[in-house]
């Protein structure tokens, strides 16, 4: 499946990276591209669709869940 590409949005000091959500068969995929873009800070706006660990591995914090949202998965 096809997946849009990252959008990054930049406000005064802060960046922001909007991603698709990634399964465990695109993570290391996903996991390049959070790194390529320089980023800390995970912050799920959608239930999990991928186990965090290999993320959190990659020194990357991951917060949030939105356990109910209407997200389409």
């Amino acid at each position: 499946m096809n997946r849009p590409a990252p959008v990054e949005i930049t406000y005064e000091n802060m960046r922001f990276l909007i991603t698709h959500n990634p399964t465990n068969a695109t993570l290391s995929k996903f996991i390049e591209e959070l790194k390529k873009y320089g980023v800390t800070t995970l912050v799920r706006v959608c239930d999990a669709t991928y186990d965090q660990a290999p993320i959190e591995k990659e020194g990357i914090q991951v917060l949030g869940s939105c356990s109910g949202c209407t997200c389409s998965h």
